[in-house]
Parts: C-alpha cells; sequence; structure tokens
C-alpha cells in the first residue's frame, strides 16, 4: 500500500491536467461540456488564471489577472510545457451565474460566489433561504464532480492518447503560432 505521501506527490499532477484540459474545453468543445451537464448555458474562463512550468531552473510561475487581460499568454506558456494550476470561472445555469477559482493541486474552491438567495422578513423564512444556499453551493460543487468524473474517465481510455492530446497539442501549438512576437 502506498504512503499517502507518495501517493499525494505521484498524482498531484492531475489536478493541473484537469484544469489545463478544462481550458482547452472551454475554447474549443463547449457543446461538449453542455452534454454532460444539460443545464449548464456557458462555463467560460473568468479573471485569473495561474500556470506553472517546472523548469530545470526551477518553478516559473505566470499569472494573469483582469477582466480584460488576454489570455495569449497563458497560451504561450502551455506551449513551453506550463500547465494550469489555478483557473477562475464563470457557471451559468438556470438564469443564475456562479464565479468562483479552482486549484488543480487539491480541487479547492476559493470565492465561491452563489446566486443571490430570496430575502426572508420572517424567522420562517430562513429555512428555506438555508436550504435554497444549500441548493446554491451543492450545484457548484456538483458541477465540478461531474466535470472531473468526466476529465477521469477520458483519461484513463485511448480516446486520452489517440484523439484528447493531439486536439490539446494542436490548440497550443496554432495559439503560440498566432502569437504575437512568435515565429
Amino acid at each position: 500500500m502506498l504512503d499517502i505521501a507518495i501517493a499525494y506527490d505521484r498524482y498531484k499532477f492531475i489536478g493541473n491536467e484537469f484544469l489545463t484540459w478544462l481550458w482547452y474545453a472551454i475554447d474549443n468543445a463547449p457543446e461538449a461540456l453542455a452534454k454532460i451537464d444539460p443545464t449548464m448555458q456557458a462555463l467560460e474562463v473568468g479573471n485569473r488564471i495561474v500556470l506553472k512550468n517546472q523548469t530545470e531552473n526551477g518553478d516559473e510561475t505566470i499569472s494573469i489577472k483582469g477582466d480584460t487581460a488576454g489570455l495569449e499568454e497563458g497560451l504561450l506558456a502551455l506551449a513551453k510545457g506550463a500547465m494550469v494550476t489555478e483557473i477562475n470561472l464563470i457557471y451559468k445555469s438556470e438564469e443564475h451565474q456562479w464565479q468562483f477559482s479552482l486549484k488543480g493541486e487539491s480541487l479547492s474552491f476559493s470565492g465561491l460566489k452563489t446566486p443571490e438567495t430570496g430575502r426572508f422578513e420572517t424567522q420562517d423564512d430562513v429555512e428555506g433561504m438555508v436550504l435554497e444556499k444549500a441548493y446554491l453551493l451543492e450545484k457548484a460543487t456538483g458541477l465540478l464532480d461531474t466535470l472531473f468524473n468526466h476529465f477521469i474517465q477520458l483519461r484513463v481510455t485511448n480516446t486520452w492518447l489517440d484523439e484528447v492530446q493531439p486536439t490539446l497539442r494542436d490548440w497550443i501549438q496554432k495559439a503560440h503560432a498566432t502569437a504575437p512576437g512568435a515565429g
């Protein structure tokens, strides 16, 4: 049996690989993501993405922040071998919007903003508000569970090697080739 620290160190890349695939799927296959969650209207990259490239000279971290920030630098980092380690997402479903960040290493949420709940006027309304808030939180965690489950099922098949990896590489190569200053 593997020691937990050894297992963690051995497989910690999988979360970063998931986030990198998720960015690719958002940009290139939103219809496939919509099939995973039929209530999804949109899943978008939000205002922050962090990538890490492990080189022989140490780790290089690239952070892209801001509502108007372009993601070209992130795509160039991918071309140099980086992986997404954190991504901010905007999830739209059933006329509601969630925004949150995911960390690849632990698949933990941070900064989760759920849609507003209804106002309560009496003490009896509190229970309904709590249940609504719990539903909204479960909707976001359920999305992550569903997407990660789909990714893992895809990752352990030959489809990953034969179809997904080549299209991921093509996406990165095209982005690198069309980026300003690429040569």
